[in-house]
């Protein structure tokens, strides 16, 4: 299976604004702040690469139904994804959702008794994994391994952007934090996602 480049690009900008607000880069910023940075950032991305493996795999399974079910159901996916997106910038608060996230990271992490390294990456792990599961970035990473036929590209291409995000995270986050101006970077996730749903409509309908 050879790795498509343009997908993989696609794919990691897809997911690269859509994720920068999330609750994603809040729980790693937070982990960061109280413990071994490398440690949060080794156990966060291996949590994303778990379930980035659980997303192209259900895609993949997407594509194996007959073409206009699958342009269908990713339609619903895209779409989903940009009303999300579009409402939250809309909305341009950064809102009580984001400190209670940041609140109920907290009390994971306060649950840690030993410093040592791996049980912080340990904790990053979990932490991630069940903040994760069943979120926007596993949907759509899940709707481009349906759209494209491609999953090891599409793994690729959000592994890669979620990596990012937690390294931005770890590195940056207080700063990017405080300077840029999340909402407007929904929107423009909420608009490109708008976009690959009205591809896959017009798909749908020629299908």
């Amino acid at each position: 299976m050879t790795l498509d480049l343009a997908v993989i690009g696609v794919t990691f900008l897809l997911l690269l604004p859509a994720e920068l607000p999330d609750k994603t880069f809040i729980a790693t910023l937070v982990l960061a702040s109280r413990y071994p940075r490398w440690a949060v950032w080794f156990g966060v991305v291996a949590a994303f690469a778990v379930q980035c493996a659980i997303a192209v795999t259900a895609g993949g399974l997407l594509a194996l139904l007959p073409a206009r079910i699958t342009l269908g159901i990713t339609f619903v996916l895209f779409s989903a994804g940009a009303i999300l997106m579009l409402v939250s910038g809309l909305r341009a608060r950064p809102t009580a959702a984001e400190q209670e996230e940041a609140e109920e990271v907290e009390e994971r992490a306060d649950q840690l008794t030993s410093t040592s390294s791996w049980r912080i990456a340990l904790l990053s792990f979990a932490i991630l994994f069940t903040a994760e599961w069943g979120d926007l970035s596993q949907l759509l990473t899940a709707g481009m391994a349906a759209r494209t036929g491609a999953p090891l590209s599409v793994f690729v291409g959000a592994w890669a952007a979620l990596a990012l995000i937690a390294g931005l995270a770890v590195l940056l986050g207080g700063w990017l934090h405080k300077r840029v101006p999340l909402w407007r970077v929904r929107i423009v996730s909420g608009i490109v996602l708008l976009a690959l749903a009205g591809w896959t409509a017009v798909e749908f309908i020629r299908a």
